[in-house]
């Protein structure tokens, strides 16, 4: 099995990549880490395993894992002079006081102002700006440009250019030159102002979104979560209207510029490797900015809407310093639930820490819906069986229906050709039967022939016929009874004969069938 471990302590990142064998325990994983990071076994947190938390004694085998796993190595307890909170040291830097000397080169004077950490250099705060305690040296002087003297010329401000040069000794309150610390550092100079995160008013929020991802790349690197891009409703389909084993938790970030916390946390907290690995794996992560009133006007109307009134008070009352807000969301069959809000003044370990207990809270209502969703496919899966089985069963009884009804169809339209053949040939045989001339008398004065003819069945048929008749009245005789010419022969016994190849114009005479003839009708072939 091979396990990413990933040392999740502030301010280094440690990556460890080893095969591990399945019958060692996790307590011998954790020996062999705490030889190669000198941290102390009762001080780690062994996080990321598929199923929850384990014991130091728990078998790797039994633990069923796949081939890959992700581990992290979190150390919440450890003492502090190992870990580094910065915001710790950020906190008591911004209560401290700053000296800045400051030379005009122009005028060849020289300012030594003081200013409290808080003070800002446009939206960074003097404490995380990287200036020596407790006093700075800085030199000021006029910078100019094409663009940028077109740019003063419209909006009649200065360009100040600093130079930081060495550390001081003295320094004086800068309210006692009647200076404000923004005047001091150009606020009023809109070249100097970094682009805003997200324009105010964006008709199309996947537009705002790519604006803020290019922004915060050109901030912060191109190490960052991957920012959803589009709205938020779109992000919610992304996340949570998916299969169940497709699901997602979805991180809601809140950037504010103004707040002394956002530089800290985006680039030491967001940007961190382990959390945006983590975040990408887990996680549909969507961003907005609260800066400007317009946007978080908005952003609070999107949260009335989808979260309710609670959830958008909560962020309403949120001060600007308590800002970046991370909310982590679930969703739910009925609605979307805020897991947790966290605050920017946090650590690595910590984020990383709440993030993996939403996480532990994610998975264990996923499961609950796979199974759900598994239960309720295979019902969908027999139910579509039996509807197929009874469609297959419908259309195997329509069908021998169908077959059913043309076979009767086809037996009566037989029936009927056989009845109008039967009618037609009734009706010839009675014509046949109507135009025959009538059977003279055995005592007649012209000769007379008697035959008599044996049928198929046996039967005999007698009648007397002048000798001078024409052979076709016999033969319209035998079809008078049934047994039409073009269908029977008649035949003589001797000499073996076929009458019906006869001339029918020749008397009976002339074929010989004077003064008595037996004959026998034969079926043709």
């Amino acid at each position: 099995l091979a396990f990413e471990l990933a040392l999740l302590h502030s301010p280094a990142i440690l990556d460890a990549c080893n095969i591990w064998s399945l019958l060692i325990c996790t307590g011998e994983i954790k020996q062999i880490l705490e030889n190669e990071l000198q941290i102390p076994m009762s001080k780690m947190l062994l996080k990321g395993w598929k199923t929850g938390d384990v014991e130091d004694s728990t078998v790797l085998k039994s633990l069923h894992l796949p081939k890959n796993n992700s581990l992290y190595v979190l150390t919440p307890d450890l003492v502090p002079c190992f870990s580094f909170n910065p915001f710790s040291a950020l906190q008591e830097s911004l209560n401290q006081n700053f000296m800045l000397i400051i030379t005009h080169r122009e005028v060849q004077r020289e300012y030594n102002l003081n200013f409290s950490g808080s003070s800002t250099i446009q939206e960074m705060c003097l404490a995380e700006s990287g200036l020596s305690y407790p006093c700075h040296r800085l030199t000021v002087g006029r910078r100019s440009s094409p663009t940028q003297t077109r740019e003063l010329s419209e909006e009649q401000s200065t360009d100040v250019h600093m130079v930081s040069d060495s550390d001081g000794d003295d320094f004086e309150d800068a309210s006692e030159f009647g200076v404000d610390d923004g005047e001091v550092f150009g606020m009023a100079s809109s070249a100097l102002r970094k682009s805003p995160m997200m324009p105010e008013n964006a008709e199309n929020e996947g537009d705002a979104l790519l604006q803020f991802t290019a922004e915060f790349s050109s901030r912060y690197g191109d190490c960052h979560p991957v920012f959803f891009i589009g709205s938020l409703e779109a992000a919610f389909q992304e996340a949570f209207y998916v299969k169940a084993r497709d699901r997602k938790l979805l991180a809601i970030y809140l950037h504010h510029d103004e707040s002394v916390l956002t530089n800290v946390f985006c680039s030491q907290m967001l940007c961190a490797e382990s959390i945006v690995s983590y975040l990408s794996q887990n996680f549909i992560t969507w961003a907005w900015d609260l800066t400007k009133d317009a946007n978080r006007a908005r952003f609070l109307t999107m949260c009335n809407r989808h979260f309710g009134s609670v959830v958008a008070q909560t962020i309403r009352t949120q001060k600007t310093d308590q800002f970046p807000l991370f909310l982590i969301i679930m969703g739910k069959r009925s609605s979307n639930e805020v897991l947790n809000v966290i605050q920017g003044n946090t650590t690595v370990d910590e984020l990383m820490m709440r993030l993996m207990a939403a996480m532990e809270i994610f998975t264990a209502q996923q499961q609950e819906d796979i199974k759900d969703e598994d239960e309720r496919e295979a019902r969908e899966n027999v139910k579509r069986e039996q509807d197929e089985a009874y469609r297959l069963s419908l259309e195997a009884d329509r069908a021998k229906r169908e077959a059913h009804e043309r076979e009767m169809a086809e037996q009566f339209r037989l029936e009927q050709i056989r009845k109008e053949q039967e009618e037609e040939r009734e009706a010839i045989r009675l014509s046949l039967e109507q135009a025959l001339p009538p059977e003279p008398k055995e005592e007649n004065a012209e000769p007379v022939s008697k035959l008599r003819i044996r049928t198929p069945s046996g039967e005999f048929l007698e009648r007397r016929f002048l000798a001078s008749s024409k052979l076709q009245i016999v033969f319209d005789f035998v079809a008078s009874k049934g047994f039409p010419w073009d269908e029977f022969k008649l035949l003589s016994t001797f000499p073996r004969r076929d009458v019906t190849q006869l001339d029918p114009n020749k008397s009976l005479l002339e074929v010989k069938l004077f003064p008595q003839e037996t004959l026998f009708l034969e079926a043709k072939e």
